[in-house]
């Protein structure tokens, strides 16, 4: 014999009652009889049961309302909470819930600020009601409140001020909740960005973030402001304006001029930022990037060359200048493998760059050719003379490239074949996997390739292996 409605309700067996539902929809009409049990826990789970049953229990809402008001505290925030679940069509509950914003109870005034933004339809008791719960003395219940104005939508504009107001709110969790509303109610927006501004200075990261988001979302109406604080004396400020441009990804001439500027800013944060903007920005912005090199330090130099190579094949017209970054002229000396010539070709190069600075620039040069270089031949003879660059790092950098440059890069196979014999385990093995991506089946290549597995170093013989399989089944 199957236990009844009420025992079901009064043991929590929740997921019993609303497979009994499922099966039978009158039983809803039975559960919200319950409602006015004595007993409490039936009272409670028929409530919860009405809320996870959402839109199905329109004819509960009445009687939802008036548990608003109920002694037990416990009744009313989930007589609160099951009026957010039922949504919009309890719209009538609207009065009540705003009322509820006045409770004793914290949990109560955080349920009923959720419901009116899950219920969505905003009238003037509840904007009213909303804002005033701003100053709430419950972090959480501010935080849903902020939530909740959003949710309402264009019609809550007039919360706007206040919601400015709480962006200096001491809850990082408020702040963010306050600046992502203001984006959400939109059509407002412009009148908040003085304030939105402002907040890029908070000290909080996470709301720095999401005030970010709601500038970009606002669009081209927040270019000026943003255009205004590029030259903003805290360093915080200027990142944020420039995260900000970039993810707009606007190509405006103007915008990218001033973007520019910050690439020789005194902080390397900032100059970092800018050159990140910049490649966001893309194809327009290469210009911008190419002709700030030469002035720029050497760090300053590798982000500007990665900021190129992050724009890819729209950065075609920084090869020739990435060439010649990437040039030098012992690439162009033939290299002999004696013990003697490593000898000479080790002091030589310490000597020359003994703190890798010069070095670790056409190491980014060259892994940028490897993204921008696709159907460039020029790109392709450059790596090519860097398999024989003085440093290790160069060369396996040129050799992976070539990799990725799939056909265009099959001149450089000669190239690759005589990488194979490095005295560098790191260029053996790239060259190696080059080969195997180039797909070129020839004896030279498969020669070189079979002379590597059994190399000393694990990962170079099975990079071959690996390239030897991949050329057998293209063969196939």
């Amino acid at each position: 014999m199957s236990a009844s409605l009420e025992k079901l309700l009064r043991d929590a067996r929740i997921d019993l009652v609303l497979s009994r539902v499922e099966k039978d929809l009158s039983i809803i009409d039975q559960i919200i009889g319950h409602i006015n049990s004595d007993i409490r826990s039936v009272k409670f789970n028929s409530i919860h049961v009405l809320g996870e049953l959402g839109k199905k229990s329109v004819n509960s809402i009445s009687k939802l309302i008036n548990c608003l008001e109920d002694n037990d505290w416990s009744i009313r925030r989930e007589a609160a909470r099951a009026l957010g679940k039922i949504g919009e069509i309890a719209k009538e509950s609207i009065p009540q819930l705003s009322k509820s914003l006045e409770d004793n109870e914290d949990s109560i005034r955080e349920e009923a600020a959720i419901a009116l933004g899950k219920i969505g339809i905003p009238t003037q008791d509840s904007i009213n009601n909303l804002i005033k719960a701003l100053q709430d003395k419950s972090e959480n219940v501010r935080t849903k409140v902020a939530i909740a104005l959003g949710e309402l939508g264009t019609d809550a504009y007039e919360a706007i001020p206040k919601l400015m107001i709480s962006l200096k709110d001491v809850s990082w969790t408020v702040r963010t909740a306050s600046a992502r509303s203001i984006s959400n109610i939109g059509r407002g927006s412009i009148k908040a960005l003085p304030s939105l501004i402002n907040a890029l200075e908070d000290s909080d990261w996470r709301v720095r973030n999401r005030v970010i988001n709601t500038l970009a979302d606002v669009g081209e109406e927040s270019v000026p402001s943003l255009l205004n604080v590029l030259n903003h004396k805290n360093e915080i400020v200027r990142k944020g304006a420039l995260d900000t441009l970039g993810e707009m990804k606007i190509s405006d001439p103007k915008i990218i001029e001033k973007i520019g500027y910050l690439l020789n800013d005194k902080k390397e944060a900032v100059r970092g930022k800018a050159a990140d903007a910049l490649r966001s920005i893309g194809k327009e912005a290469v210009p911008t990037l190419i002709n700030s090199f030469e002035t720029s330090g050497v760090k300053m130099k590798n982000i500007i060359i990665s900021a190129l190579g992050g724009i890819g094949v729209d950065a075609i017209e920084a090869i020739p200048v990435l060439i010649e970054i990437l040039r030098i002229h012992e690439q162009e000396v033939e290299y002999i493998p004696t013990f003697i010539n490593k000898i000479k070709r080790s002091l030589l190069t310490f000597f020359k760059d003994p703190l890798s600075r010069k070095s670790s620039v056409r190491v980014e040069t060259a892994r940028a050719l490897g993204k921008i270089g696709i159907n460039s031949e020029d790109a392709v003879y450059a790596l090519r003379k860097a398999l024989n660059d003085p440093k290790n790092v160069v060369r396996h950098e040129a050799a992976l490239s070539l990799g990725k440059l799939g056909s265009t890069a099959k001149i450089a196979i000669p190239s690759l074949i005589t990488a194979l014999k490095d005295e560098n385990p790191d260029v053996r093995w790239r060259s190696s996997e080059a080969l195997g991506l180039l797909g070129v089946n020839t004896e030279e290549v498969i020669s070189g390739l079979n002379d590597l597995i059994h190399d000393k170093c694990d990962y170079v013989c099975e990079s071959a292996i690996n390239a030897l399989d991949s050329l057998t089944e293209e063969n196939h």
